[in-house]
C-alpha cells in the first residue's frame, strides 16, 4: 500500500486514480470474514445493495460468492470502476458506476441496504478532532447521509463500517431527519472496529434522541488536552484520521 504525503490526498481522486493503476487490491478495516457474522444478521440474499465507495476491495466479490448477487458498487475514481467492472464482468447482477456520494443518481427508495465501509472515514480525513468537525467536512456528510436515507426503502438499512468510537459516529448519524434508527456491534482481535446499522422508518431511541437534542442545544466543546496531532506522512491512514 503507498501512502500520499498528506492526509489531503485521500480527498483527491487523482491520488486514487493513480493508486488504483498500481494496487490491486486493498481492504481497509478487515475483508468480508471478519465480517461476516454480522452482515448475516441485516442483509439478505435477495436484498438489493448498494456499496459506497468501493474501491478495490475484495468485500462485494466476496459477497456475490456468499450468494448476495444484486449488488451495484459506485466509486468515485473511473480507474476504480474500469477495473473492477472487468474483474467481476462474470458476475450477473453485479454492476459498477462511477458517481459521487453526495449525489446518488438513484431514485428515491432503490436499495434495501447500502453498505460503506471506511468511505465516510475518509471524507474526514481531514480533520483535526473528533470533537469539532469542520463546516465543508459537516456538510459533506449531511449531504451524503441524506442521499443515503433517501435512497433506502422502508425498513431498509445503512450499514456503516468504522474505526471511528461510538460517542463520536453517532454524533452525526443521530437526526430525526435521516428518518433511522441507530445499532451499534463491533469486531477484530486487538484493533476494535465498529458496524452501525441505521434502519430506515425506525424512531431513534430515546436516548439518541437526547443525544441530537443535546448537541442542537448545546453544542459540546472539546476538552482543553483534546489532541489534534497527526503523523502525516508514515503511518497507516487509519492512524492518520483521528475521529
Amino acid at each position: 500500500m503507498d501512502l500520499p504525503d498528506k492526509n489531503c490526498s485521500y480527498k483527491d481522486v487523482a491520488y486514487w486514480d493513480e493508486r488504483y493503476l498500481r494496487e490491486r487490491e486493498y481492504d481497509w478495516l478487515g475483508n468480508f470474514s471478519k465480517l461476516q457474522h454480522l452482515l448475516e444478521k441485516v442483509m439478505k440474499k435477495e436484498d438489493s445493495i448498494l456499496v459506497l465507495g468501493c474501491g478495490n476491495s475484495s468485500l462485494s466479490g466476496d459477497m456475490y460468492s456468499a450468494g448476495y448477487h444484486s449488488i451495484t458498487n459506485i466509486d468515485y475514481s473511473s480507474v476504480c470502476i474500469s477495473t473492477m467492472c472487468a474483474r467481476y464482468s462474470r458476475c450477473p447482477g453485479m454492476t459498477w458506476r462511477q458517481m459521487d456520494v453526495r449525489q446518488l443518481s438513484f431514485p428515491d427508495a432503490s436499495f434495501d441496504v447500502i453498505l460503506e465501509k471506511a468511505t465516510l472515514d475518509a471524507i474526514m480525513v481531514e480533520e483535526k478532532t473528533p470533537w469539532e468537525v469542520s463546516p465543508e467536512t459537516a456538510c459533506f456528510m449531511h449531504q451524503a447521509l441524506t442521499e443515503i436515507s433517501r435512497c433506502l426503502r422502508p425498513g431498509g438499512r445503512f450499514v456503516s463500517i468504522t474505526f471511528a468510537q461510538p460517542f463520536f459516529r453517532k454524533r452525526l448519524y443521530a437526526r430525526r431527519e435521516y428518518n433511522w434508527s441507530i445499532e451499534q456491534h463491533s469486531y477484530g482481535e486487538g484493533f476494535e472496529y465498529f458496524l452501525f446499522v441505521m434502519t430506515k422508518g425506525e424512531a431513534l431511541s430515546s436516548e439518541d434522541a437526547a443525544l441530537e437534542k443535546k448537541l442542537v442545544e448545546e453544542p459540546e466543546p472539546p476538552p482543553a488536552n483534546a489532541s489534534s496531532a497527526q503523523n502525516e506522512d508514515k503511518e497507516d491512514f487509519l492512524a492518520n484520521i483521528d475521529l
